[in-house]
């Protein structure tokens, strides 16, 4: 009885027998039921992990990747004990129970010992620090974004795990909302089937086989006013990046890398792991450079971020401030959530819409999710039927968090053939859509690691694949460093990336609303009149409002939404004074010193930075140890090179806005006052000298 859900009436709370199966989220209550072979265990930090697990009756299945979690499986007979014995070790600061959703059973559940709680406004802090100490909570940090809004952390003191206590603090009436961060596996939307320009339909072709008039994006026309700008920078989240690929070079190529599953700087791919950030990335913006394919906006910059592969709040804040603090403009996210239901939490919602309201200084970064090839809706219910035993079986609610956030823009996928794809899911949420692949739709179960396909499309799923960048060598989707076979929504997501980067190159000061605006009046009608093959539905046409559940406002044309663009510029005269400081201190830069050397100008015009460049001279044994940072006087800093010039000895180099966008954020900043140039050697052995540098201001 436990594990059956009666929905209450507002403002009655869960009852006490059900507060350890049902799950705040998103304002909604997702029911829970326990895996009953398996548990978890977060050990207390400085022991390794060969010191306690003997004294388990259990068997280690593997760590959670980027969280402190050890999964543990059991019979199930002995759950309970196994649990017991790891509460009892003095090396285990917390185990529990490992759960699934009541009604998508592939999805598995593991919680972690964060709380979000959203308190009534101006409820007193004694009451709030009253509420935290009777249930043993620790006030962490604020949630920017939602006023009297924080997260808690549970202590060891606690009686109750993580899905108890939200649903004990609901009940309290200073209390909004409770809910607790719990992990979820992310779900790459991809469906590589098997195993140069002309290649790349999607772009722009001329007819041919399986190829329909003006199923490609009309990219050529959109060239002819602009291939993208440096200071447009696409964070493009993802599994990894092999940033070794000859299309992803250039100088000023790549800003700011960042790894959030191993902690570091260099996303690239593990031995075994899949190519689908690599291809996503050069839909997206692969550099021209007369070999290889080249993404939609070819001399845009690279943000590579490989994310821990789960969706918790942790991982959501850290992929998105990263973003928005390193000056991405655009954030292409070709993945979802693992399962069929599953709103976004407090914090993940909140984190969103700063992203898209406060990025790129307050005109907001433009963010485009996959909308996922499950052929369902992003919000509504469907009688399923005929999927493996045990996955999915009668009415069943779907919804991607992700992609009905206002503040999205969802991406469904058509055929080279202008219909849509089989796999791609649909809605009133759609935004637009975009050329990919074609496929039968699937569902990646989490339990048993596989696509689950019901039997249902028995239509040849027609369609060309996309022809994208892949591991250099073998260890990607194909053997070479490219695949022809790419596809899903994952693939339609990165040519939106692209165009829209290619929108802010002609006009950067379009809000993130604009750029959406912009995507959805200019896209191209296409039409698809034919039934679902699988649902039977007609959703391919449009409304009085000119939207398709299939299609959004239509297919993204990149020409149209380049000159779209352009129209919406206006730049008046202005007159400009240049200030022009140097300076040649021939200072030694000291080997492995976090401080390393530092050299200021002064600047003393009382006026607004309204564009700059940094020219600097540095003769060092090994230029890849270095890193150079420019500091404003208003302390803000910009790393100019990082650890990126391998065995060169010699830097002379001009950093500017379109090769180094992180300056675009000193730009209206005061000019008076010290500017410093530092530079740091991160490793032992190789020693060098500051010759010189020069700092332009345009003001």
């Amino acid at each position: 009885m436990d594990n059956v859900f009666d929905p209450l009436r507002a403002g009655t709370g869960i009852p006490r027998r059900s507060e350890g199966v049902i799950l705040q989220r998103g304002g909604a209550e997702l029911a829970l039921e326990k895996v009953g072979d398996r548990f978890t265990v977060r050990p207390r930090s400085g022991g390794s992990l060969s010191q306690w697990q003997s004294k388990l009756s259990a068997t280690h299945r593997r760590t959670v990747p980027a969280t402190q979690l050890e999964e543990f499986s059991v019979a199930p007979d002995r759950l309970d004990a196994a649990m017991a014995e790891a509460r009892s070790l003095p090396e285990v600061a917390f185990a529990s129970h490992v759960y699934r959703l009541a009604a998508d059973p592939g999805t598995l559940i593991y919680l972690t010992d964060q709380l979000t709680v959203q308190f009534v406004p101006g409820t007193p802090e004694a009451d709030m620090d009253a509420i935290a100490q009777r249930l043993h909570l620790q006030r962490s940090q604020p949630v920017l974004g939602l006023p009297s809004t924080f997260t808690f952390v549970v202590t060891p003191e606690a009686l109750d795990n993580p899905v108890k206590l939200a649903n004990q603090l609901t009940r309290e009436p200073q209390i909004l909302a409770a809910e607790p961060n719990v992990i979820v596996r992310a779900q790459p939307h991809y469906r590589p089937r098997d195993s140069f320009y002309a290649k790349q339909w999607y772009l722009h072709h001329s007819g041919g086989p399986e190829l329909a008039a003006g199923s490609h994006i009309d990219v050529e026309r959109a060239w002819d006013l602009t291939r993208g700008d440096r200071a447009i920078v696409v964070a493009v989240a993802d599994d990894s990046l092999d940033l070794n690929h000859p299309d992803f070079q250039g100088f000023g190529k790549i800003v700011a890398p960042r790894d959030l599953l191993e902690d570091d700087f260099l996303p690239l791919p593990a031995t075994t792991e899949t190519s689908h950030g690599t291809a996503c990335a050069g839909i997206a913006v692969a550099e021209e450079n007369g070999a290889g394919i080249v993404g939609v906006a070819p001399s845009c910059s690279l943000m590579p971020i490989r994310t821990t592969g789960y969706v918790d709040d942790d991982a959501i804040d850290q992929i998105f401030q990263w973003a928005m603090d390193h000056g991405a403009a655009v954030i292409s996210c070709s993945w979802g959530a693992g399962a069929v239901n599953f709103p976004l939490s407090l914090r993940q919602k909140a984190m969103l819409t700063r992203a898209a309201t406060e990025g790129r200084q307050g005109k907001g970064c433009v963010i485009v999710f996959a909308a996922g090839n499950t052929n369902r809706p992003l919000n509504g219910r469907i009688m399923e039927q005929g999927w493996p035993p045990e996955t999915l079986k009668g009415p069943t609610d779907w919804l991607s968090g992700f992609g009905v956030h206002p503040d999205v823009i969802a991406v469904s996928a058509s055929t080279s053939l202008s219909r849509k794809a089989f796999y791609s899911n649909w809605g009133r949420n759609i935004s637009v859509c975009a050329p990919s692949n074609n496929a039968p739709p699937g569902i990646w179960l989490q339990r048993t690691g596989y696509i689950a396909t019901p039997p249902v499309v028995q239509v040849d799923a027609r369609g060309q694949g996309v022809f994208t960048t892949d591991q250099v060598g073998p260890a990607g989707y194909d053997q070479g460093s490219f695949t022809a076979y790419f596809g899903g929504t994952s693939s339609a997501c990165p040519v939106v990336a692209g165009v829209a980067a290619l929108v802010l190159s002609v006009n950067p000061n379009l809000s993130a609303v604009e750029v959406r605006r912009i995507l959805q009046q200019t896209a191209d009608k296409i039409v698809d009149p034919d039934p679902d093959p699988q649902l039977g539905t007609q959703l391919g046409t449009y409304d009085a409002n000119g939207h398709s559940q299939w299609f959004g406002y239509g297919k993204v044309n990149a020409y149209r939404a380049v000159q779209a663009a352009r129209k919406t510029l206006v730049t008046p005269p202005a007159e400009t004074a240049q200030i022009r400081l140097s300076d040649a201190p021939g200072y030694s830069i000291p080997d492995r010193d976090p401080w390393g050397v530092t050299s200021t100008l002064e600047v003393m015009a009382d006026q607004r930075v309204r564009d700059l460049k940094v020219t600097v001279a540095v003769a060092h044994e090994y230029l890849g140890d270095l890193s150079l940072t420019l500091i404003s006087p208003s302390g803000q800093s910009v790393l100019i090179q990082g650890r990126t010039l391998g065995r060169q000895t010699q830097l002379r180099q001009t950093y500017t806005l379109q090769t180094t966008p992180g300056l675009r954020s000193l730009l209206q900043q005061p000019a008076q006052g010290q500017w410093q140039l530092q530079v740091i050697d991160h490793a032992l052995l190789n020693v060098g000298t500051l010759e010189s540098w020069e700092l332009v201001l345009s003001v």
